[in-house]
């Protein structure tokens, strides 16, 4: 499936720019997330202003949500309880134009010219349309939107209507509750996808509005979390409303005027919104108004004009790419899917304050809006070397999960905090506990992103409180939820690792070697809450640790069963995946098949604990048998395939990352961006490509540049320090550009790196031969027995 590549006419490249040149119908709802405008905070998706020609649009603000009770078929202890799930706020991008008595729309109306883009050097929204009435009059519509910055809350909205003859129009500007309006729930078909509640959702509490100015207010019925919406408009020539109109569901302002020819009517739209939290929505950063205070009083002191909003827009892209632009030299068409993601990343987290990140950002409701283990091993490693403030932050917020983790850690038996697998307020959330709960690797997330945080900021008071906090806790889970065996050896049993295809199994390498990272880094720390008993349990359990070891095959093994399943039939149809959406769980737990990559996860996050031997054959030996079928694959897969010395593979599955939402290669992007794997493009260019390993005793980087490409520059945020990285064929130039040397190693040859670029010559890439392991089924040479008849 491609959408963007399909067609490059109606798609062309712009290295700043994703731009639509025509209309055709069948993909609206996908390219209402890939145009989708958003801050971390409040998120709109690019769906088209006439009501008739969207599919799925709808607004998000960052952890707003309801909750219910989980009913369980089947029910058992310490079972998840509390459901969750993000809301569609009121949508205030919505109108109405009516000329001379034709309502325009893309599906019924004549469309003479069409372009929308949406600006990454701006991130501004711009949808032009030429439109051929019935009544003879050539009309322009022209909308432009964006996001606020400064005011977290606040979006701009322009629409300019213009004619060549004088005609009479009837412009209606409109706020919609979508959470409440009825659509299909497709969720039952694919749990990726988000479900929908029975009820109303959203209570009004308070409806006003007149002389074009509307003050909304909702609570939700179960997490009583209050949003507030407050409207302004204003007009070219000073026109009057019509009519105001307010409803719970559906709040208008009507503008009918006449409309001459070289003379434009331009409606702006000022629209401010604020959520309150309830009394059981758990953490902080979604909150703006003061409890009791009506969140449409603190909206409305958000309010600013639209072109305000628009410099800070503008204003604020400016300063993000001077930081965070990577640049691909001769690869005009990666450029563009290079920029759209990092604009997606910066779309998804600039703004949230302290809050996580959404599976799907704000650009959509699939995963239910729920935080996963993706921020901190995908998206955390951009927003430290970019934005450590941002990371910060979300460790802050896992920070005030603890109480709750604590909690969480008692029912399933265990010390210290267990943080829930997948949640909006701190809950675990995962109906499933096989491919949920049992994903114990969370903890091991956390500590992981807090170490390299503190490793790559030297933030020194973080390390010292909320990062100690983060780092003893999860270490006193995996002492607890492991034991050390009558061989010796400290096993952790009945866990998940990443790879979702294989539940419920012991000694789950990824989750060992982590938990091994997790137990050290705890015990290196110089902390009064650890003892030395303590330290020495930990110590002893990170050595002893079991790492399954497959001696015929040589290649460290998934778990300690996984060599004896019998190997997937590769002969399944592509129409049969994703598997999850095809097979039961069952028939997948019980064959050689991954989701995901996940030994080989292990061994990129863990890249100091293998060798280069025992990296290649377990990339040999998993990447075959890797679907894909999870977002999060494609990235690693290619960053280990560059380390191994396969850049041809690593090139591929760096491109399948890159045009993962762009080509709507998995089927989903109608439900929102895959963040996790916009970062995990992050990751590929600086990991992959120009081999940045980090906390080790200095920054590591072994590049290797794809054959095709000219030049790699980017930028990283170092110890305080911006670092400018550029890569060609020949060598790698290094430079401090503010502050201290900072040492560096490169390819095991240590330098200073100052003010003066350094530049190192690399020596080219070996090409190793790849390992050769037996395929298809194991009884594939037995003689087949019939039974007599």
């Amino acid at each position: 499936m491609a959408l963007i590549n399909a067609d490059r006419v109606r798609f062309p490249n712009d290295p700043w720019k994703l731009v639509e040149t025509s209309h055709a119908p069948g993909d609206a709802g996908t390219l209402e997330t890939l145009f989708a405008l958003g801050n971390g905070h409040l998120g709109v998706r690019g769906a088209h202003w006439a009501p008739s020609d969207a599919a799925l649009p709808g607004s998000f603000i960052n952890g707003f949500h309801e909750i219910w009770d989980i009913k369980h078929a089947e029910n058992a202890f310490g079972f998840a309880r509390t459901g969750q799930r993000i809301l569609y706020i009121p949508d205030a991008n919505n109108f109405t134009v009516v000329i001379d008595g034709e309502m325009l729309s893309l599906s019924e109306s004549t469309v003479v010219d069409y372009r929308r883009s949406v600006d990454f050097a701006t991130g501004i929204y711009e949808c032009a349309i030429v439109w051929q009435c019935r009544s003879g009059a050539t009309v322009t519509t022209v909308e432009r939107r964006a996001v606020g910055f400064e005011a977290r809350g606040s979006l701009g909205i322009s629409l300019d209507v213009s004619a060549d003859r004088a005609v009479s129009a009837d412009v209606t500007s409109s706020v919609i509750n979508r959470q409440d309006q009825p659509v299909e729930d497709h969720s039952t078909h694919d749990p990726r996808r988000a479900g929908r509640h029975a009820g109303r959702v959203l209570l009004p509490l308070r409806m006003e509005g007149g002389d074009g100015s509307l003050r909304l207010s909702w609570e939700a019925a179960e997490s009583k979390q209050r949003v507030g919406i407050a409207v302004d408009h204003w007009t070219s020539a000073g026109h009057q409303p019509f009519d105001t109109l307010v409803d719970q569901d559906d709040s208008s302002v009507r503008y009918v005027l006449a409309i001459a020819a070289e003379e434009p009517f331009r409606l702006e739209k000022s629209v401010s919104y604020a959520v309150a939290r309830g009394a059981r929505t758990g953490l902080p950063g979604a909150a703006d108004a003061e409890a009791g205070e009506d969140p449409a009083d603190a909206a409305e002191a958000g309010l600013k004009p639209v072109g305000d909003v628009f410099a800070e827009s503008e204003a604020h892209y400016r300063s993000y790419w001077a930081d965070a632009d990577i640049q691909v030299g001769g690869q005009p068409e990666l450029q563009q899917a290079i920029r759209w993601n990092l604009f997606q990343l910066a779309q998804a987290t600039a703004r949230a304050g302290v809050a996580g990140i959404p599976a799907k950002g704000v650009t959509g409701s699939g995963y239910d809006g729920h935080y996963f283990w993706d921020q901190e091993v995908y998206l955390l490693p951009y927003l430290t070397y970019s934005n450590p403030d941002g990371a910060r932050q979300v460790l802050e917020f896992r920070h005030e999960m603890l109480p709750d983790a604590k909690i969480r850690a008692k029912e399933l038996s265990v010390d210290g905090a267990l943080f829930p697998w997948r949640t909006i307020n701190g809950l675990e959330a995962s109906a499933y506990y096989a491919a949920g709960t049992a994903q114990f690797h969370i903890a091991a997330a956390v500590a992981f992103a807090t170490n390299r945080y503190v490793w790559a900021s030297g933030d020194s008071e973080f390390r010292a409180g909320m990062g100690a906090d983060l780092l003893i806790e999860t270490a006193r889970m995996w002492v607890s939820l492991g034991f050390f065996g009558k061989d010796g050896a400290f096993h952790i049993h009945g866990v998940t690792g990443p790879d979702e295809y294989t539940a419920v199994v012991n000694d789950n390498l990824y989750t060992n070697v982590m938990a091994r990272f997790n137990l050290r880094a705890a015990a290196a720390l110089d902390h009064p809450a650890v003892d030395d008993a303590e330290r020495e349990l930990w110590e002893a359990a990170a050595e002893r640790i079991q790492l399954p070891f497959d001696e015929h095959f040589q290649v460290y093994s998934q778990d300690n069963d996984f060599m004896t399943l019998e190997p997937w039939d590769w002969t399944t149809p592509r129409s049969k995946y994703p598997l999850l959406l095809n097979f039961h769980p069952l028939v997948i737990y019980r064959h050689q098949v991954l989701k995901q990559a996940d030994t080989v996860l292990a061994m990129f996050l863990q890249w100091q604990e293998f060798t280069a031997e025992e990296k290649r054959r377990a990339f040999d030996f998993y990447d075959p048998i890797t679907t894909g079928d999870s977002t999060l694959s494609a990235c690693v897969q290619g960053i280990m395939a560059a380390e191994v010395g396969y850049r041809k593979a690593a090139l591929e599955h760096f491109t399948n990352a890159a045009f993962i939402d762009l080509d709507n290669t998995h089927g989903n992007t109608i439900d929102g961006v895959h963040i996790a794997s916009t970062g995990g493009v992050w990751s590929s260019l600086v990991c992959g490509f120009a081999g940045l390993r980090d906390q080790g005793p200095v920054p590591f980087f072994d590049p290797r540049l794809p054959e095709e490409w000219d030049t790699l520059r980017f930028r990283l945020r170092l110890q305080g320090r911006p670092l400018l990285v550029e890569l060609d064929q020949d060598a790698i130039t290094l430079t401090v550009l503010e502050g201290e040397a900072l040492d560096v190693d490169v390819r095991g040859v240590r330098f200073v790196v100052a003010s003066q670029p350094m530049r190192v010559p690399l020596d080219p890439v070996h090409v190793p031969e790849p390992s050769v392991f037996p395929s298809g089924p194991p009884t594939a040479s037995l003689p087949v027995v019939r039974a007599r008849e």
